[in-house]
Order: C-alpha cells, then sequence, then structure tokens
C-alpha cells in the first residue's frame, strides 16, 4: 500500500526511499530509527558528573535527546524517548549513573561511558524521573519546529530554547514533590541553578549539530531536496 508523504526531517532524507514505499516497511524504519535514538540518548546518559549538593547529576542527555528530536521528527523523536523510558522501566541500565554510583555521597565525581554505569528503574521512584518525562516532550517540541525546518537555520536556537524550558516542568515538580519536599527554593538549587549553564552549552551544541548534518547530507547527495525554505 502506497503512504501519504509527511514532513520532511533529517531522517527522511538519510532513509533510501525505496525503504518506506508502504505502511509496513515504513512502521519497521520508523521503529529502528526510534529504537537506535534510544540507545543514542542511553550512550550520552553515560556522561555524568556528580554535584555534591544536589541528587541529580549533570549528563550529556539533554544535547541527545535535542539532536533526537530534530533528526526525527515530532511523533518519532518522543517516540524515541518513550522506547528510552521504558527501556529503564524494564530493568535495562539506559538512565544515567546514580549517585551512589559515581562516588561517595556528599562529594563530586565523574564518569564518561567506561565502565558502564547506567541505571534502571520507574520515574516515579527516581528523584530525576520527572526530566526523564520531561526527555518525551522535549523531543517532540524540537521535532515539530524541525517538521517546519527550523533545524536547518538559526530558529533552531530558539526551537532548541522551548524544548529546555519544557523538558524542565515535569522535571522539577517532580523534584520537588520526590525528593525536596514541597520546597521550592531547594528544588531550584538541586534541579534548575547548576543546570542552566550546561544546558544552553548542550543545546547550543544540538543546534549546530542539525544544520552541519544537513549540509553533510546535501554534499552527499546533492539529488535530495534540503530548502530551508520548505515549511511542515
Amino acid at each position: 500500500m502506497a503512504i501519504a508523504s509527511r514532513p520532511t526531517v533529517l531522517a527522511d532524507v538519510i532513509v533510501p526511499s525505496h525503504w518506506v514505499q508502504t505502511q509496513v516497511n515504513r512502521a519497521v524504519v520508523d521503529f529502528a530509527l526510534m529504537f537506535g535514538f534510544a540507545w543514542f540518548v542511553t550512550l550520552f546518559a553515560q556522561f555524568a558528573i556528580r554535584l555534591p549538593w544536589t541528587p541529580v547529576p549533570i549528563t550529556g542527555q539533554t544535547f541527545a535527546v535535542l539532536v533526537a528530536g530534530g533528526a526525527l521528527g515530532a511523533w518519532r523523536g518522543a517516540g524515541s524517548l518513550l522506547i528510552y523510558m521504558v527501556m529503564g522501566m524494564i530493568a535495562i541500565p539506559v538512565f544515567a549513573p546514580s549517585q551512589s554510583a559515581l562516588g561517595m555521597d556528599g562529594t563530586w565525581g565523574a564518569h564518561v561511558l567506561f565502565p558502564w554505569l547506567g541505571s534502571s528503574g520507574f520515574p516515579w521512584a527516581l528523584a530525576s524521573g520527572g526530566y526523564i518525562v520531561g526527555f518525551i516532550l522535549a523531543a517532540w517540541v524540537v521535532g515539530w519546529f524541525a517538521e517546519k525546518s527550523w533545524d536547518r537555520k538559526y530558529l533552531g536556537l530558539l526551537s532548541m530554547l522551548a524544548a529546555n524550558a519544557i523538558l524542565y516542568v515535569p522535571g522539577l515538580i517532580w523534584l520537588n514533590i520526590d525528593a525536596a519536599g514541597g520546597d521550592w527554593a531547594k528544588t531550584l538549587e538541586w534541579g534548575l541553578y547548576p543546570f542552566i549553564v550546561g544546558d544552553l552549552m548542550k543545546l547550543y551544541a544540538a543546534t549546530l549539530t542539525l544544520p552541519a548534518a544537513w549540509a553533510l547530507v546535501k554534499k552527499i547527495r546533492p539529488d535530495v531536496d534540503t530548502d530551508d525554505s520548505a515549511e511542515g
């Protein structure tokens, strides 16, 4: 069965068109892309820094989430992060290392990839669980703007900022309930202030990564339409 067209994002120009000529083929390819980007986020979760005063570590996840949303589009981006969350819920160690894995309580700690210190669990059982839910929302937002070609130009920075702000909403709400005992001053000290500079750096890196990927595609496959004036 032939399939209808949809807004073009990076994943759609990388995948050969003959792979997705039927609904079944497209579903298989879409799931493979979502699963692959779930592992992409998993990889960046292993870049982690422990701060002694907060139960939430600094990780590379935000960068990976924004790139996943931009590359896949709204629904596949959100689906990828939903798969990521479900993998952690079924005890696959895909989440960031736990605070205890990064060092003794009250100390600094850092980890880069190996040995693998991934954690797992239900989001509502983790102090940082709200951020994991926020990843799904953030990927959808970036993907929605990517479908309108914002990922190919400077406007991509605005979509990244919006997604990053939305990511914090469930993250801070759950941190406030689960760990801060309703103390919003403590919640912001633990879950917002330490991450602002790092998140700005990560979203800027994501803003550079997507246009660079489009430029590479245009160079390798000049037959592909990468016109950034396209509308979603």
